[in-house]
């Protein structure tokens, strides 16, 4: 996810080292960078500001990875898609392991329960990169399952819905990961997986949990309950589209979250 402009809340400026590269999918690259300042905290969904030396424009990229990995080894990860925007230029272009930038933490978009809050569901909706801030949110749910069942005590985790579209099952980011997931915890986090351009054949590991076509107004009613938050991230026009559905379902508007990127 990218756009331009700063945060508005004042917070740590860190420097970071990128520490790590992979190409995500044919258009998107993953970093893993290495954070400098110990004070430096996120929660699971927030974005950076993205500081990088020589280039006049900040970008703003959701963090893809959990709150537990920085707390764990001092990392974040950001999952950047190829644009003409400058910063994102400069990720696939000209970044490298050991190429130094300087992070800012922003966004009021995050799922942070503290121990003694009540139980809530979560349904996901990602459309294409909106995945980012919706796969840290995944990850650190993850945390709190593990950690209520090794401790017996902790933030009392419902259960959580991902329905995700991407154009093609090549542009599902972190698919393997999240099916991983599913299994770990079966009955407690649950996927689907929507392709709309779909052109070569879809892979047998996958085939259960695609639908080919955007997502339909009838699989988000299926979750709809009480005592359920609903993140939204993606293409303006989709959370738009949702996000007044939801409300015309007699979703209360608190209950609703959602991130555009453009």
């Amino acid at each position: 996810m990218a756009w331009e402009g700063h945060s508005p809340f004042p917070s740590v400026v860190s420097s970071a080292k990128v520490c790590g590269i992979i190409d995500e999918s044919e258009t998107v690259r993953r970093l893993r960078l290495l954070v400098t300042d110990k004070s430096f905290t996120f929660k699971a969904g927030q974005w950076v500001d993205f500081f990088i030396p020589g280039v006049p424009v900040v970008g703003g990229f959701s963090i893809c990875s959990s709150p537990s990995l920085l707390k764990q080894e001092s990392a974040l990860e950001l999952a950047v898609k190829y644009t003409n925007h400058p910063p994102s230029l400069w990720v696939h272009t000209k970044c490298a392991l050991g190429s130094e930038v300087a992070l800012r933490v922003g966004g009021e978009f995050f799922f942070d329960p503290q121990p003694s809050d009540s139980s809530v569901n979560l349904v996901l909706i990602a459309g294409g990169v909106g995945i980012n801030p919706l796969n840290s949110i995944l990850l650190h749910v993850a945390d709190l399952y593990r950690h209520r069942e090794n401790k017996g005590s902790g933030y009392e985790m419902g259960r959580v819905r991902l329905l995700y579209s991407a154009r093609n099952t090549n542009e599902l980011l972190f698919k393997r990961n999240i099916l991983n997931l599913t299994n770990a915890f079966p009955g407690k986090i649950m996927c689907s997986f929507y392709v709309t351009q779909q052109t070569a054949e879809i892979s047998e590991e996958l085939l259960p949990y695609v639908t080919e076509g955007k997502i339909p107004d009838e699989d988000i009613e299926k979750h709809i309950s009480k005592n359920t938050l609903y993140f939204l991230c993606g293409p303006p026009p989709m959370i738009e589209r949702f996000s007044r559905h939801l409300e015309a379902c007699r979703v209360p508007k608190e209950c609703i979250c959602f991130e555009k990127w453009w």
